[in-house]
Order: structure tokens, then sequence, then C-alpha cells
């Protein structure tokens, strides 16, 4: 085993920076999302939670059970803001920080203790310094297996801390319900609750060989886990696989013009990123879902990697003739980007030097990146993508890093 390792989970991160900045919300039921017939629960409070809502849960229902909610737009560039400073936070306590989306990170303290202390001491310190430094909470799980800590940071939420001591991990894992182990989805669950599997002890007790019998492959790694072995490293910098940015429509689009106009808007938001990561990409893919979910993807590699909006628009727009859109109406599109390269390494490795044209795109992209970066994202937005908050558009969270856009400040 290795360890220790916390995982740092920070509490209904995305209300809570909202109820943070307006502290006439504290005490109330918060969602974060769109508020439209399509809008989905980004993030809820814990007051909200009490009623049922739920993160993923769409808008409307999340409403029916908690009609007296404040629902507000997602404001992406104050998120990746405390997300910048939860991550620096956690970087003086370890060079070792693994970091799982924009809000949770796994902390390896191996060789730490003559510097911090023991672990707990580490996750109070951590703890105390989201509260004081950034106004939020966060909860901590400790364990020797990578896995468990994360278990463990959800079971005293909010502002909780839960130490699996080493020795100890079996114990804690016997009674812990199957659907709890990483890898048991509704499937896997439903299959082994029809055969009388309850909890991770009744999953142990099966054996390896009739795990692999049931369910091959995934089985042995289920058994695994259910002896509490987990050899994965934490894993600092992973790099990301893809940046994208997608959004669910109230309103079906119709039309070649109106599925160009928000895969600019889309394209924009992703140039950004690109841009402010120091990143460019050589795949671009678009994703589009119609009126009955019919859900379609279709991805192009680029001659050389490009973090300029207009290449990666146009790569959407040829992607997006390759899709049937004739008496069709989409409640979804998306435009990503993958395949990195530094911004700076590519410079590097070009062999021949940028036509007048490429190197005018190229400057140009930074400067408009910057000003929006600084700005709001609606500065010197492209006029063709139309408003910045679209009127058909829910609200829902893009599958994206952390975004430096800034959506509209009024609460729905």
């Amino acid at each position: 085993m290795a360890g220790p390792i916390l995982h740092v989970d920070m509490d209904a991160f995305f209300a809570s920076v909202e109820v943070r900045d307006d502290p006439s919300l504290r005490g109330r039921p918060v969602l974060v999302g769109g508020a439209g017939r399509r809008g989905v629960v980004a993030a809820a409070s814990y007051e909200a939670r009490r009623f049922g809502c739920r993160s993923a849960q769409p808008m409307a229902h999340a409403l029916r059970l908690c009609p007296q909610a404040v629902v507000i737009w997602p404001r992406h560039d104050a998120y990746a803001a405390a997300s910048r400073q939860v991550f620096a936070i956690f970087a003086r306590f370890s060079p070792l920080v693994e970091g799982l989306s924009i809000d949770e990170a796994f902390i390896d303290l191996d060789g730490t203790q003559r510097l911090w202390g023991p672990p707990r001491a580490v996750a109070e310190a951590i703890r105390a310094a989201v509260r004081a430094e950034i106004g939020l909470t966060c909860s901590v799980g400790i364990s020797s297996v990578k896995f468990i800590a994360k278990i463990a940071s959800g079971m005293n939420k909010p502002d909780g801390l839960t130490e699996i001591h080493r020795g100890d991990e079996l114990d804690f894992l016997a009674p812990l319900p199957i659907g709890a182990l990483w890898g048991v989805g509704p499937r896997t669950e439903a299959r082994l609750l029809q055969r009388g599997i309850r909890t991770v002890g009744d999953l142990r007790r099966l054996g390896e060989a009739t795990l692999i019998e049931w369910f091959g492959a995934h089985g042995q790694h289920l058994h695994r886990l259910s002896r509490a072995q987990d050899d994965r490293a934490v894993i600092p910098d992973r790099a990301a696989k893809s940046i994208s940015h997608e959004d669910t429509y109230e309103r079906d689009l119709i039309g070649e013009d109106a599925l160009r106009r928000h895969l600019l808007s889309q394209a924009t938001r992703v140039a950004d990123r690109l841009v402010a990561q120091g990143l460019r990409a050589r795949v671009v893919h678009l994703k589009i879902r119609d009126s009955a979910f019919v859900t379609e993807s279709r991805q192009c590699t680029l001659p050389r990697a490009t973090d300029e909006q207009r290449e990666i628009y146009a790569a959407a727009c040829r992607l997006l003739a390759t899709v049937e859109t004739d008496e069709r109406g989409f409640r979804l599109t998306g435009v990503g980007v993958a395949s990195f390269e530094s911004a700076h390494t590519t410079a590097q490795l070009d062999l021949l030097p940028p036509t007048p044209t490429a190197a005018r795109g190229a400057a140009l992209q930074t400067v408009l990146s910057a000003v929006r970066e600084r700005f709001g994202h609606q500065a010197l937005f492209p006029a063709a993508a139309g408003a910045e908050r679209r009127p058909d558009t829910t609200g829902a969270i893009s599958e994206s890093l952390p975004q430096p856009h800034r959506p509209p400040p009024k609460r729905p």
C-alpha cells in the first residue's frame, strides 16, 4: 500500500461560491444551473439537497421538489478563480497533487510528515486554510488506499474529516453498499443485487473466480477493490485529454445557420481556454444531439496544431456538413479539441515560418482572448455568434476544464 493519501472534495462547490459572494443566500436552498425547460442542476446547496435536489438533475424536477429554491446562472470565471486558490493551498503541503476536477484532488503526503506532521494534522490545516483564505469548506478523506480516501471524503459532508487507519480498510469497506466501489455502475449493481450481493463484504466473500465468471476481467478488478487493493499512484499535473464546450438548448435549433452560429460561440470559448493554458490542439471534434436524443459525433485532425478560433470553427463546420440536418431539430451542440501541444513547443517545431496571414491570425487570437479574459467573455465576442447569454440555452455546465468566461451577472 502507498500513502498516506488525502482526497479533498469541496462542499457543494458552485453553490458555496455563490453563497460566499452573496451572503443574503445563506441558509436558503440554492440551485446553480439553467432555469429553462431543459435546464440542468450543476450544483445544489445542502439546504436544497434536503429536499432531494442534486447535481445533474433536470432543473424542472428540482424545482418541483423545492419550489422555493433560488436558481442562479453559473459563473464559470468565479468557480475557476476559487479553484486556482484551492489548488494553490494544496500545493503548499505536497508537490504530488492530482486534480480530478475543478473541485477535488488527491494529495500524496508520503515523505512530508517531518515537515507537516501526521496526515490528520495536514488535513485539518488544509481545511482551516480553505475556510480562512477562500471562505469555503471542504471535506477530506485519509487512507493509504487511493479509492478508499475518496470514499472517506464523502462520509461526513459537509466540512468533514474521515481517517481510515492502515489495517482498518477491510473493516471499513465491508458494510458499504456495493455501489460505493469504483466501477460498480447501475447495471453491475442491479445484477449483483439480483444475486443478493448488497455490500462490499458480500462481494468479497464471493471470491475472485466467481466474479471473473460473472463479469470477466472487470470481475477481477472488483475483487481487488473489495480487498482494498488499489496500487495506483497519485499522478501530479495530470494533463487534460480534451477541452470542450457544449450547450443544451431550451428550444431546438433548426437549420445550418442556427447551428453554425452556436458552433462559432463554442469554438470561440474553446480557443480562449487554449490560449489561457498555453496550448494548441490538433484534433477538433463535434458533438450534436437531435430532438429524438440521437447523438452523433465527428472528429478530424488538422494539418498543424492551432489555438485559433477561426480554424477550430472552420473544422467544426466541415464536420457539421457531414451530419444530416434537414428536417431535424437539435437540442445540444458541442465543440471540443484534443491532442495538445504546448504553444511554445509548437512554434519551435514548425519547420516552415508561418505565412503573414497565419502570423496575423495567431497574434489576433492572443489579443482577443486576453481582452475577453480581462473584461468578460462578451468583450470583442464575434457578432455572428449572437448574444453571450443566448436566449435558447439552458445554462448547462460545459464538459471542459476551468473556464475563463464570464456568464451574465443577473440572477434568474
